[in-house]
């Protein structure tokens, strides 16, 4: 049997007595911090960065300072595809028309560079049929800048004239309309998830003012941690996409922790404690669970600090901020909301809510091996899609059919044999003699992929000079500094991307030679990232488990809580191939398959979904170690605690599906990702995971369950944490009645 916690101690006990005795000073104060979050926090968005596809110290990145420092160039991040109306480009009025144009925006401030079809000629830059060209050009700054000026110059510089057509894209044209489709989102996600939440609340709880105070925490949250992403800002760069993830995560965690102190506050209630007097002994008794959950959740996020984007380090900050919010809101402000209105909060005499799930609970363990057979041949089938898997990079068909620098991209594809928008830049510091450099060009030009490449030396296709190099070029040459520009096919880079980098870095060069662009960008970015996948995994497996056997003290049951959450896991990366990547339910979804998947995204959904899942964990064998503690049976403490805690696994679970299921209507496929993935995850982890195969392996392995060397018995004796409820009143089902511990009261037929 466990050791006995002293209920009189521990600063959770301390802080329900504090809240009950001054729940109305801290509501106060709770309401003024509110106002105040609110405040700061309404303008974080506008302090909150754009990023882009590189990875500090790499390669390319080293490559494109040199380039910027010494030749004034860089990526083409913007492209005006110009259409002649008379379908022909070299018809001396659209030439004409083309030139103003380059020089229109050559003129503008941020424009550090520009090479038109009509400057020098460069065949890469006219269409295959003649119909059309393009006009390249790089904007200095930084993402958020770039942006935030293209969202006025990019009206300015579509048009439709008698002569040309032009239509604006680029790379940072794309981003930036993938930013502007997920704020849109965004906001339409708030404008379906708090309704609906607080309906499903209403339903869950039958009480109004429980469903206010639930959704308040979430919003208290939300709003805290926008404030606290603000602060963040004035200090290091912090991700726009992060606010989309402080909606989701803040209201669902929020409301998830609420439903547990509000459900433990009823039981409280029901064993006839005054209102007071419940509030003070539900904070410790829900309050640890809640502790724990959140700890697992921040640990999980915070674990993609170990990437160097700050991308995904906007995330762990989100996380990192949603879980002190949420729990500072579900154990201090909520428990001061019920002294106030506790009355109203209590539960309906509607009979046992748990009966049906105890019953169930039961059902499962009595025939362990074919219901845990069952179960687990759905979740493989699930996942069997992972099998699959194949990663990518991603493009304009992130965006919906239709968007202007979508249909840009995709008319340069089809109607252009290069890509001069994905140029691959190779720059060799120190003196390069004439022969040298023309070799080295012409070697180039031989990797399969490569157009031709441009070279002080002319331009080179398959080992041969086909010309000289055009004037559009620019300066390709700088204190000793040698530039060099391979252009792509457009099957190249529908193509392996990062295999075509691979072949040009293979060429043989001088000492100092970097291999640069866009393409070696993307590559290097998702290099840096697989490369720290292993050392993420690792550290949310072994942390987790080190907090779970806090608070259990044991060994086998968060090596058990491991596996069935990775086994939950694979059914959404089974989901995300199956979906996403092949294709299937596209047209019902409304995006446009890639056949890859885009790294990052599953790394920060395996990091939000392994939380999400250790959250529930932590809900059940924290009240199937209570019970157990109590009365020393596996199997009836596994039954009561699924009882007790399904209702409100399932409420929570159903809230918190709704809430990431609403980014299925977005227009960016990273934000659909999310939004399903996760969905499907809590989902497979609420029904089949913990109401099945938990049960089961509890059932199955019996005191096993509770088994740990002496030294770490010893250990846990002396720092865990375990479930601290505080004693129950005495008389018919107190703590002196075993049988109730077994079967709570409500439950007996």
């Amino acid at each position: 049997m466990a050791r006995r916690n002293d209920a009189g101690r521990g600063p959770l006990i301390r802080l329900g007595r504090l809240v009950a005795r001054r729940g109305g000073a801290i509501l106060l104060a709770a309401a003024a911090t509110l106002l105040g979050l609110g405040a700061y926090g309404a303008g974080a968005q506008a302090d909150l960065d754009l990023a882009r596809w590189d990875a500090p110290g790499t390669e390319s990145v080293r490559a494109q300072e040199v380039l910027r420092e010494e030749f004034g160039t860089g990526n083409p991040n913007l492209a005006l595809l110009v259409t002649a109306e008379g379908g022909d480009v070299d018809d001396p009025a659209v030439a004409a028309a083309g030139r103003d144009l380059a020089d229109e925006l050559a003129g503008h401030p941020m424009v550090s560079d520009v090479s038109s079809y009509w400057d020098g000629g460069d065949p890469a830059l006219r269409s295959s049929g003649g119909e059309r060209a393009l006009i390249l050009a790089r904007l200095e700054g930084s993402a958020t800048e770039t942006r935030a000026e293209l969202a006025d110059l990019s009206p300015e510089l579509a048009r439709d004239s008698p002569r040309i057509s032009v239509t604006v894209g680029g790379q940072e044209e794309v981003s930036r309309q993938i930013g502007e489709q997920a704020a849109r989102d965004f906001l339409t996600a708030e404008a379906i998830v708090l309704p609906s939440v607080v309906l499903l609340l209403i339903l869950v709880y039958r009480r109004t003012v429980a469903a206010l105070l639930t959704v308040g925490v979430g919003l208290f949250s939300v709003l805290g941690t926008m404030a606290g992403l603000r602060l963040l800002a004035q200090f290091t760069e912090v991700s726009t996409f992060a606010a989309n993830l402080a909606l989701v995560l803040g209201l669902g965690l929020g409301i998830d922790y609420s439903l547990f102190l509000i459900n433990r506050y009823r039981e409280e209630r029901a064993a006839g404690r005054a209102v007071d007097e419940a509030v003070a002994h539900a904070v410790p008794a829900a309050g640890r669970t809640i502790v724990f959950s959140g700890v697992t959740v921040a640990v999980s996020l915070s674990t993609l600090l170990v990437f160097p984007f700050f991308f995904l380090s906007s995330f762990a900050y989100a996380g990192i901020l949603v879980v002190a919010t949420a729990v500072a809101g579900a154990v201090v402000v909520l428990p001061a909301a019920l002294v106030r209105w506790g009355h109203r909060v209590d539960r309906p005499a509607t009979g046992a809510p748990g009966r049906f799930w105890h019953r169930m609970a039961l059902g499962v363990m009595r025939r362990p091996v074919l219901t845990g057979t069952a179960a687990l041949a759905v979740l493989l089938f699930l996942a069997s899609p992972l099998l699959g898997l194949r990663l990518g990079l991603p493009d304009q068909r992130t965006l919906p059919e239709g968007t202007s620098s979508r249909v840009a991209s995709e008319e340069i594809r089809e109607n252009f044999a290069a890509e001069p928008t994905d140029t691959v830049f190779v720059v060799t510091e120190g003196a390069s003699d004439p022969a040298a450099t023309a070799e080295r060009a012409a070697a180039l030009s031989r990797v399969e992929g490569v157009f031709h490449v441009i070279s002080p030396e002319g331009i080179h296709r398959d080992g041969r000079r086909v010309g000289p190099a055009p004037a559009s070029a620019g300066k390709m040459t700088a204190d000793g500094t040698t530039r060099l520009s391979v252009v792509p096919t457009q099957d190249a880079m529908d193509g392996d991307v990062p295999g075509l980098v691979a072949d040009i870095r293979a060429v043989p060069a001088p000492e100092g030679t970097l291999v640069g662009g866009y393409p070696a960008e993307t590559t290097d970015f998702r290099a840096t990232l697989l490369d720290r996948v292993p050392l993420v995994a690792a550290l949310i497996l072994l942390i987790t488990c080190g907090v779970l056997f806090l608070m259990t003290g044991s060994v086998l049951l968060p090596v058990k809580a491991t596996v069935l959450n990775l086994l939950s896991l694979s059914v959404m990366f089974g989901a995300l191939v199956w979906v996403f990547q092949d294709g299937n339910l596209s047209g019902v979804l409304g995006f446009t398959p890639t056949g890859s998947i885009e790294p990052s995204i599953p790394m920060l959904m395996f990091c939000v979904t392994y939380g999400l899942s250790m959250d529930y964990e932590v809900f059940l064998l924290a009240r199937v170690k209570e019970e157990y503690d109590r009365t020393g049976d596996t199997r009836a403490a596994v039954a009561a605690a699924i009882g007790r805690t399904a209702p409100l696994i399932t409420a929570a679970a159903g809230i918190l599906v709704l809430t990431f299921a609403t980014y299925a209507t977005s227009g960016v496929v990273f934000l659909k990702e999310l939004g399903i993935g996760t969905a499907l995850v809590i989902l497979a982890d609420a029904t089949l995971i913990r109401m099945v195969l938990l049960p089961v392996s509890m059932r199955l392995a019996g005191r096993g369950n509770w088994w740990a060397p002496r030294p770490l018995r010893r250990l846990h004796a002396r720092i865990g944490l375990a479930e601290s409820p505080a004693p129950a009143p005495e008389g018919p089902g107190g703590p002196g009645e075993r049988g109730d511990a077994v079967l709570p009261r409500e439950y007996a037929g």
